[in-house]
Parts: structure tokens; sequence; C-alpha cells
């Protein structure tokens, strides 16, 4: 544990706020030297740094809109995402950026050459390698205070609830429809909030779901009833795409652990980018 708070963060840098107002900053050398000496985590050295009105250089541009409390929230916060690929990809690199604590990473597939298009952790390089070490190893490029785990695995009713097991948060970057209950039904079981989310073409929609909402149901009807996949296998999917989604999916995950604005729930927020609208379907119970 830091035991003098005030010493190890002498010489913190000066910077201007939103307001005017004079701040303290400390750089990633700092950090991290504080973090050797000390013998604790980085995220823990941050973490102590905005306890004390320091904020850590790599989240400046943050705090206008979170504030010091919202970004001690996100550092001491884990999500998980089910699903590395063209969403899941981005939602992992946005939320590492943003400073999220803990991310788990639950994929089973590898990169083929049809990924390139779209998914951002997918390079020539990494064709033929499972996707949920690579992203990991991209979070651990962008951000040394964070922490990843992984798992190699479909996740399914009978591993759901321990795949998803201390998450805060779960963000559905999954390309078929019994998947996507599944996760549903393990965020049911374990009380946490589920940030839906899919694309075909030039559209693409998005729903938080709570543990006592209706959920995906109201979209898609009963489990059973529906096909695996949708028109996503017409249309297509291209880059941009899933870019637009998987920002929504982050801000969603943002403002459910930060507990600054309205999620979407018992809303499909439905994107149409070909005529370049936006629909709200809401739903009672």
């Amino acid at each position: 544990m830091l035991k003098d708070i005030t010493t190890l963060f002498e010489g913190a840098d000066t910077y201007i706020d939103s307001s005017g107002q004079i701040g303290h900053a400390i750089g990633l050398k700092a950090v991290a030297s504080i973090s050797r000496a000390q013998g604790i985590a980085v995220k823990d050295v941050e973490i102590a740094a905005l306890k004390n009105g320091i904020v850590p250089c790599r989240y400046l541009r943050n705090i206008g809109t979170i504030g010091l409390e919202g970004q001690i929230k996100l550092l001491e916060s884990a999500v998980a995402i089910v699903g590395a690929g063209g969403l899941g990809g981005t939602i992992i690199e946005l939320l590492a950026r943003q400073g999220i604590g803990h991310i788990i990473v639950i994929d089973d597939d590898r990169f083929t050459e049809q990924n390139l298009n779209r998914q951002l952790m997918c390079t020539e390089k990494d064709l033929g390698k499972f996707k949920a070490p690579v992203a990991a190893r991209r979070v651990r490029q962008i951000n040394a205070a964070i922490t990843v785990k992984t798992y190699r695995e479909k996740l399914n009713a009978e591993n759901g609830t321990r795949l998803l097991e201390g998450a805060k948060v779960v963000a559905d970057a999954l390309d078929n429809l019994p998947s996507r209950f599944a996760v549903e039904d393990a965020c049911r079981n374990l009380g946490i909030p589920l940030v839906h989310g899919t694309i075909a073409g030039f559209c693409g929609q998005l729903m938080t779901i709570y543990p006592g909402d209706a959920g995906m149901r109201c979209i898609y009807g009963l489990p059973g009833r529906f096909p695996e996949q949708g028109i996503e296998l017409k249309v297509g999917n291209p880059s941009a795409t899933p870019t637009v989604v998987a920002a929504w999916q982050v801000q969603e995950i943002v403002k459910i652990i930060t507990g600054i604005g309205r999620p979407l729930r018992n809303l499909l927020l439905v994107l149409d980018m070909m005529d370049g609208t936006v629909d709200r379907i809401e739903f009672t119970k």
C-alpha cells in the first residue's frame, strides 16, 4: 500500500482544466517509477493519484466528461466482452483507452482473411491466431495498468455464469442468436447488465439490458423461434458499421459504471447509415 501519498506525488505537473482552474497530473514514467519502488500495481498507483486529485496524463481528456470519481470507478471495474471480432475488437480497444481496470475477453475463434476488412485486432501477421490472446496483447500495449483475462471458449448455457463471474458489465459482440441468449441468461443469473449490439450492412442496433428487463425477447421473440443468424449473411459487415455500434456500446458501458447519463434500457436504438437515420423503439414490460 502507498504510505506517504503527498511525498510520492510531489512534483506532479500542472495543467489548466476546462473551468480554467489549475490541476495536477502525473505521467507514465512517474507512475511506473512509483509502481516499481512501492512494489504495487500500476493501476493502484493511478487510483491513489486520482483519489488525491492528481490525474494520470493518459486520462486527462476523460476527466471533463466523467470526473475524477468516474475515472476511479472505471479503473476499479471489470468488463467482459463476449466475442473479439468486428464489434468486440473495437470495444476492447476503446475500453482499454478509457481505462477500464480489468477486461475479460471470451472468444474461441481464430482470425481469417475475411476478418481483415473490419476487425481491429486482425492484421495479416495475426491470421490463424486465436483472437482472445491477440486482443489481450493489444490491451497491454495500450495500457499497462489494465489486467486482462482470456477464455478460449465458446460461451453457452453450461459455462456462461462461470465465464462472466466478476464482471460488472458485459458487452455482447457475438454473431449468432443462440449465443446471445445464452449470454443474456448468464447475465440475469449473475444480476449484471448486458449491452447488446448487432450489425448488418449499413445498419446496426443496440440496447442495454438489466436483469429485470424483457431484453432480447422484445426484439427476436422466444429462443428457438428464429434462425441462428440474420440478414448479415446476405448484406455483409463493412468496415465502418461495427465501429459505430461498438462506440455506442462502449458509451453505454461507461454510463452504467459511472452512473452518468441514462442507459438505453428498454429501448432499442436502430442506426441506418444508408439513410442517415437513428430510430428509438421503446418497450414496455
